[in-house]
């Protein structure tokens, strides 16, 4: 798939699913660049608008497509959709990101037909739908299988101009969303 540039990529993850992104980011190697915040790069005890401007403004600026790894908890988590939010931004700084989800295996509705979409981020479900949705979700593609996701981000990537608004109506979450995983978010 040489025809596929390489992106640069900020991939956004529940820290239990930290196992998901090492291996994500150890199978694409060099097709990508990686964008993503490691442990340590944020002092999580600053603001949380200044947490919030650090991800805006020292990761995801420079990233042209966000992946989000879902597992079984992810949608709770408030980075995660601070990170969603701030990749669907257009501004003067931050140019729009692609968007996709990919379900892990740990996910309960990986390997399904269909999934719920009150299991994954809202702000992510709310750009799955639609006549031309701004972004998709795949299941993990097992091992090693970089050229669907080095696909699945390239799609990413041009939908990114080409679908008119994606849905950045949520407000954002203000703490972690609690409760078992797999009940899911409710409006």
């Amino acid at each position: 798939m040489a025809n596929i540039p390489r992106h640069k990529v900020f991939v956004s993850f529940h820290h239990e699913d930290e196992y998901y992104k090492s291996m994500f980011c150890s199978y694409m190697g060099t097709d990508i660049v990686d964008k993503s915040v490691e442990d340590g790069d944020i002092n999580p005890y600053i603001q949380t608008d200044t947490i919030r401007q650090k991800i805006r403004d020292d990761f995801i600026a420079d990233a042209s497509v966000t992946v989000v790894l879902v597992g079984s908890c992810t949608w709770q988590r408030k980075h995660v959709d601070w990170e969603i939010g701030s990749s669907l931004r257009d501004t003067q700084r931050n140019s729009r990101c692609g968007l996709l989800g990919i379900l892990l295996p740990n996910h309960p509705n990986f390997g399904a037909t269909n999934y719920n979409p009150h299991l994954v981020p809202p702000r992510l479900a709310d750009n799955c739908d639609g006549v031309t949705p701004f972004a998709s979700i795949y299941d993990w593609p097992g091992h090693r299988n970089t050229d669907s996701i080095r696909r699945w981000i390239h799609i990413a990537f041009e939908r990114r101009l080409k679908t008119p608004n994606p849905d950045n109506g949520r407000s954002q979450f203000g703490h972690n969303r609690s409760g078992p995983c797999s009940r899911g978010w409710t409006d």
